[in-house]
């Protein structure tokens, strides 16, 4: 019985040790000047690989919090690209 348990919990940690990890943006931390540019040149390149470039007005920015964590992944972007490219967005976002 100890083994099944123990089995059960080592597959659990297993499982979530392997899951996608949590960091999402959850609002601006970058407001130098030369982040923000990184921000727009990784927001234009690897955004326009797959479609045309959405207008940063298109979303306020709980809106880009959303549709960037659905895209970031596709676009194979790392936790440190991923804030760059939104405060990119929202520092030029009129909303």
């Amino acid at each position: 019985m100890k083994k099944i348990i123990l089995s059960m919990v080592a597959g659990a940690v297993f499982m979530v040790s392997c899951g996608p990890k949590s960091t999402a943006v959850t609002g601006p931390k970058y407001t130098a000047s030369e982040q923000l540019v990184q921000g727009k040149t990784i927001f234009e390149n690897s955004c326009a690989k797959c479609h045309k470039l959405p207008d940063p007005a298109k979303h306020d920015d709980q809106g880009w919090i959303k549709t960037l964590s659905r895209m970031a992944p596709k676009a194979k972007l790392n936790d440190e690209q991923h804030q760059m490219v939104y405060d990119y967005l929202i520092s030029v976002n009129k909303k």
